[in-house]
């Protein structure tokens, strides 16, 4: 007994040997990498925020000076289409009572000559079905589809759209009031030619009660507004405007109309399209009220779907953006990945960061300031610069945008903390989603009123 105890501490003592060797191997491997790449990473942390504003601030004055500055109409003064075919605007709607009917109101006073209003009511709980179908006893534009369950966005979009008879379509959100002649400006873009397949509009932001609120103001003229300009220039958007765009049906037969089985039907429509060689354009006077998120917890809902939204997407066309025929959609593309690697990356910084509040560290692991001196100044003034452009070229669209402006300071440690933990978790959801999940509605936060 006692020679079998002994050998089995000697084997014991081996394994703990062995374990505490590979433990100092694998650690001394995290030191040499660390050594060879922190730099690198922190280099790459900083600059690609630097470089995309830059990148985003010089396509979309590129676009500003090419397509708007010189314009002399405005979304008050439409241009005379040659033509005026049969529009049909679809309004998706789940728990809607409390903004549809304002919403339908806006909508009747469209300047389009000729227009239907098709309203979806997905599974309401709430009284949206009484008040939509009131509406259309005295309106007879109004038509009204009821689905007794929720089936999420993207059926009652494909609902909509094989309802209607129409070619071209424009839909929008219950809770958005579409400006009066943002059907004119968007149809000025599908009857420009025969490959334009969507129209994305201008969003501008109702619910500013709060800081989240103001903030939102900059960040849809600033971030929003400036990469579609930008990504217009060189050739791609990444995606519509779920609130409001415009289609042509022909197209969206061709690939198969809206997916039901994904967290954000906008970003997917906008890759099948363009995938399928389709053209998607920016129409800034195309505008469209929205309500948005005014506290924290629907602001990480609202981005973590955006996110998921993006990652799954992302999985699902990988494969067909390797081809050659997809390489306009290249640039999109390495944009998206950038900003994925950069959020892990500043989710590392920020991990070692925080261990060094409690542990003694290497010094090529050691974070000792999240933000250099001379690198915090740049930084801050870019960000200003960027907002300050923005709120320059959205000042037609939108009297006193200006005042904004104040607010906009708080932008990078609100916004920017959100999007890079949004951004890591959702790609982590997007990976372990079930397939073929069908994505059904939940109700967002809608602001503060």
């Amino acid at each position: 007994m006692p020679e079998f105890f002994n050998q089995l501490m000697d084997e014991l003592y081996l394994i703990l040997t062995f374990i505490s060797q590979g433990t100092a191997v694998a650690w001394q491997a995290v030191v040499d990498f660390a050594r060879e790449w922190m730099s690198v990473l922190l280099e790459f942390a900083f600059y690609y925020p630097l470089f995309m504003a830059y990148l985003w601030m010089i396509g979309a004055c590129i676009y500003y000076f090419h397509w708007e500055r010189n314009n002399r109409f405005n979304h008050e003064n439409p241009p005379q289409l040659r033509d005026y075919p049969p529009v049909s605007i679809l309004v998706p709607c789940h728990n809607e009572g409390r903004d549809v009917e304002e919403t339908i109101e806006y909508l009747l006073r469209q300047h389009y000559p000729n227009f239907e209003i098709i309203a979806i009511d997905d599974g309401s709980r709430d009284d949206t079905l009484e008040i939509l179908q009131a509406q259309a006893r005295q309106h007879s534009r109004l038509r009204v589809i009821h689905l007794e369950q929720n089936q999420g966005k993207a059926v009652a979009l494909n609902t909509g759209a094989l309802y209607s008879g129409n070619e071209f379509l424009i839909c929008i959100d219950g809770d958005a009031l579409l400006a009066p002649h943002a059907t004119t400006w968007i149809m000025q873009h599908l009857l420009s030619g025969p490959r334009v397949a969507a129209v994305t509009g201008n969003p501008r932001i109702r619910t500013r009660s709060t800081l989240l609120g103001k903030i939102q103001v900059g960040e849809f003229s600033a971030i929003i507004g400036l990469i579609k300009r930008a990504q217009r220039v060189y050739g791609r958007v990444f995606t519509v405007s779920g609130v409001v765009a415009g289609f042509r049906k022909s197209a969206l037969h061709r690939v198969g109309f809206w997916s039901n089985d994904m967290v954000t039907d906008d970003i997917d429509i906008s890759w099948k399209l363009q995938l399928d060689h389709w053209d998607i354009r920016f129409e800034p006077n195309a505008l469209c009220w929205i309500l948005m998120p005014e506290t924290l917890r629907g602001l990480w809902r609202q981005r973590l779907r955006w996110a998921q939204g993006g990652a799954e997407v992302l999985l699902r066309y990988s494969k067909r953006l390797g081809l050659w025929r997809s390489r306009r959609m290249w640039g999109i593309y390495v944009e998206y990945l950038s900003s994925v690697f950069w959020s892990y990356t500043m989710i590392m910084i920020l991990l070692l960061w925080t261990l060094g509040w409690f542990f003694d560290l290497p010094k090529e692991l050691n974070i000792p300031t999240l933000i250099p001196s001379w690198g915090g100044v740049l930084l801050g003034a870019t960000c200003l610069l960027q907002f300050a452009v923005s709120l320059i070229i959205d000042s037609r669209y939108e009297k006193n945008i200006g005042k904004t402006y104040y607010w906009m300071i708080w932008y990078p440690l609100i916004y920017w903390l959100i999007n890079v933990l949004t951004t890591a978790v959702g790609l982590i959801k997007a990976v372990f989603k079930k397939r073929h999940t069908r994505a059904i509605w939940v109700s967002p936060d809608r602001g503060v009123r």
